[in-house]
């Protein structure tokens, strides 16, 4: 379609989508008319206005005289009129510095990526982890409060995770210690999906000799350890919620926002997103309802994938905010991203 429109189409069209992806309202002819150092009169421009949304590349909301991008004609400016930012040496070693630390666990590496997202983007950042399956070294139970239990998996490299757990009745020191032993008896070596699967029948073998609280506690310790290890497809490590909540400027744009969260929270969203990272190399851009995980056409989504040492895509990251995503500057981040978070897994 970019090749149906002649030169001062195009000057127009490109100048209003600029004006409204960096202020996010509507654009008019007067505007235009400005930017353009009245080379243009607003008439003329109008006229071109008109011709453009009959195209289906520009739309009239009712609030406005100015004119929105269609998701036509969004999806038009990406694919053919959008400049890429070079990335800013600042932005490089914020990334680096996020992903490359030494001595940091993967799963916080994982963690402050997203937040790097958000921050650089200014909207939410996201993070599909891949399945964990680091053998495991140790568990331990300790006593918070009376019904208050912290699980500490300790694993081989080195790197520990907790899970708290409320529990329904007050758990003595001794419980903890005998549901620790139980499980070291047979988790060393194992990753998390294994120890959930060795699990039942070490239950049914000493079932006998288990103390039914303690039984209670080891059954419900694993259950929280071990979501995330038994999807195949990861977990998604989201920052910058806030973020959609602060841009809203009505009503319906809250429901909207409240919407996407949901749909942010629902397990089958990781397998979704690691999907689609997967249908091609690099950098992927998805424009409202070109993505089935948005209901409507107000949200994008930047996407990529990151591979682990062996070339195999394990995760994915992106960002995901508003149509007006400063595309230009979100996409070589989240490229670049992809490229060191496949070298930190590189070096794991």
């Amino acid at each position: 379609m970019l090749e149906s429109l002649d030169t001062r189409q195009k000057e127009i069209f490109r100048l209003l989508v600029d004006t409204w992806l960096g202020a996010g309202d509507p654009v008019g002819s007067r505007a235009l008319e400005r930017l353009l150092d009245h080379r243009l009169s607003a008439a003329t421009i109008r006229n071109v206005m008109m011709d453009l949304e009959e195209m289906g590349l520009l739309r009239s909301p009712h609030t406005s005289a100015g004119r929105l991008p269609t998701q036509t004609g969004l999806r038009m400016y990406i694919d053919g009129l959008l400049e890429i930012n070079p990335l800013q040496d600042q932005e490089r070693k914020k990334i680096e510095a996020a992903c490359l630390s030494s001595g940091t666990a993967p799963a916080d590496v994982l963690s402050r990526t997203s937040s790097l997202l958000s921050g650089l983007s200014d909207w939410v950042g996201l993070v599909v982890a891949p399945k964990s399956n680091k053998p495991m070294r140790q568990l331990q139970f300790i006593r918070i409060e009376p019904k208050q239990v912290l699980l500490a998996l300790v694993f081989e490299d080195g790197s520990v995770e907790n899970r708290l757990m409320q529990m329904k009745e007050d758990v003595s020191p001794s419980v903890l210690e005998q549901a620790s032993n139980f499980l070291n008896s047979f988790v060393s070596g194992k990753t998390l999906a294994e120890v959930h699967d060795e699990l039942t029948l070490q239950i049914k073998a000493q079932k006998t000799v288990l103390n039914s609280l303690v039984q209670k506690l080891v059954e419900q310790g694993i259950a929280v350890a071990t979501p995330e290890a038994l999807n195949d497809a990861g977990h998604l490590i989201i920052r910058g919620t806030s973020r959609l909540l602060e841009d809203v400027k009505a009503m319906e744009q809250l429901d909207r926002a409240r919407q996407l969260l949901q749909a942010l929270e629902n397990q089958e969203t990781v397998s979704y997103l690691l999907g689609e990272a997967g249908q091609a190399d690099g950098v992927q851009i998805y424009v409202g309802t070109e993505s089935r995980m948005f209901n409507d056409s107000g949200w994008s989504m930047v996407l990529s994938p990151y591979k682990s040492a062996g070339g195999k895509i394990v995760g994915a990251i992106g960002v995901i905010g508003p149509n007006r995503l400063d595309y230009g500057k979100i996409i070589p981040i989240v490229d670049y991203t992809s490229q060191i978070m496949a070298r930190m897994l590189s070096t794991k």
